[in-house]
């Protein structure tokens, strides 16, 4: 098997953990632990989920730069995209920031002080990174395909 192949497979299971896991705690777990305005029951779940996500997020930031290299080398041209592969680059990328930056804001300020109170809060940032997530997937296909329709 080629290296190219290796790291998209590598890429693809890192997308099948964070963003499945995500959709999981979106539309099953989170649910539930608003109904209930039960904070553990999201903390629990971040407990176990936390230990295969976050490597799943870092072998998909570090496979997607490679990939991306591959599609686009001139990586000054990611952030002025003259390709459709780097115009799709640069969207990934600003997804990137997006959610480091939902993410760092979510455990620093509002996962300290979970209660029943910031449940609410919490879901938003839940839900945006988990659109996030399929965004990703959406435009890593339209690198691979040449655009989206």
């Amino acid at each position: 098997m080629g290296t190219y192949r290796l790291v998209v497979i590598l890429h693809l299971l890192g997308a099948v953990v964070w963003v499945g896991g995500h959709l999981v705690l979106a539309l099953a777990i989170l649910p539930r632990a608003l109904r209930a305005g039960d904070p553990s029951i999201l903390r629990e779940f971040e407990a176990g989920y936390e230990r295969i996500g976050i490597p799943a997020l870092l072998l998909q930031v570090i496979t997607g730069l490679w990939l991306a290299y591959q599609w686009s080398p001139d990586v000054a041209g990611w952030f002025h995209p003259s390709t459709p592969q780097a115009k799709f680059i640069l969207v990934k990328l600003a997804l990137l920031v997006f959610t480091v930056g939902l993410a760092a804001h979510a455990r620093l300020r509002i996962t300290p002080r979970l209660d029943r109170n910031h449940l609410p809060v919490l879901a938003w940032h839940v839900v945006m990174v988990t659109l996030a997530g399929v965004a990703f997937l959406i435009a890593g296909v339209a690198i691979r395909t040449g655009g989206l329709w």
